[in-house]
């Protein structure tokens, strides 16, 4: 797809993927709208990148997706690209009873269904453009579960399966559906783990993830796995108790 002249929305834009993914498009020619929940990390960011249009909203809370898309949809009438980012990955031990029932879902509300009523919210808008696109951004841990962490990969597995569903249906409209399977990468997101015992995953750049992005949208690649995240599909495939197992030495006293 031709990736200049768009009006492009992204959510968790003031950090990691979702900043080096504005700072590209940008540069490529888009006009470029980030969201997140933290204000000041907002205005950070618009010093950062001045031509940047930010939105304090959280996209776990349905009524701020609307008013969000009411605003942008009005400010902003030539939006054709979306690019469902924000996530939230945590370290959970299942055993500690101090986790209340109400926060141990918090990763779906984001992960997961923040991107699905995102799309449902924007879907008609997006249909009425000449030309539309969708981006989920998901992760390795899609493809095999990553113990340390359960919720997220329950979240972005789903992610992986609600994605593959929505470019089925919207095969007869001019919105292209597409997925970045994400590997481990130098991001806030990773950096909880790095110190764990059991770990020992190389963390890939995130420039260089966005660069395969960027490249993989150009070029109507519709699923990109950018470093590891291409090994793990491999491995997932041939040897997935092999794999699995690798995963789940991180943090595995934890989690005993």
């Amino acid at each position: 797809m031709e990736l200049s002249n768009n009006t492009i929305l992204i959510t968790g834009g003031s950090s990691g993927f979702g900043l080096e993914f504005a700072a590209r498009l940008i540069d490529l020619g888009n006009t470029v709208i980030i969201t997140g929940r933290d204000q000041a990390k907002l205005e950070k960011t618009k010093k950062q990148l001045p031509s940047v249009h930010i939105f304090q909203s959280d996209v776990s809370d349905p009524k701020a997706i609307v008013e969000l898309r009411d605003m942008i949809t009005s400010r902003f009438p030539n939006l054709n690209i979306l690019i469902n980012n924000a996530g939230q990955m945590r370290k959970i031990i299942l055993h500690d009873v101090t986790i209340a029932v109400s926060d141990i879902t918090r990763e779906v509300e984001t992960n997961l269904m923040g991107p699905i009523r995102m799309v449902q919210a924007f879907l008609p808008h997006l249909k009425k453009m000449e030309s539309a696109a969708i981006l989920n951004v998901t992760s390795g841990l899609a493809l095999v579960p990553f113990p340390i962490a359960p919720i997220y990969g329950a979240t972005k597995s789903g992610l992986r399966s609600y994605t593959k569903s929505l470019r089925v249906q919207m095969k007869n409209t001019k919105i292209k559906v597409f997925e970045l399977v994400a590997p481990a990468a130098e991001t806030p997101l990773n950096g909880q783990f790095t110190s764990l015992e059991g770990y020992s995953v190389k963390l890939m750049k995130a420039e260089d993830v966005i660069d395969a992005a960027i490249k993989g949208l150009k070029n109507d690649t519709y699923e990109i796995y950018p470093g590891i995240a291409r090994l793990l599909r491999m491995m997932s495939r041939v040897a997935p108790g092999f794999i699995f197992k690798q995963l789940s030495k991180a943090g595995a006293r934890e989690m005993e």
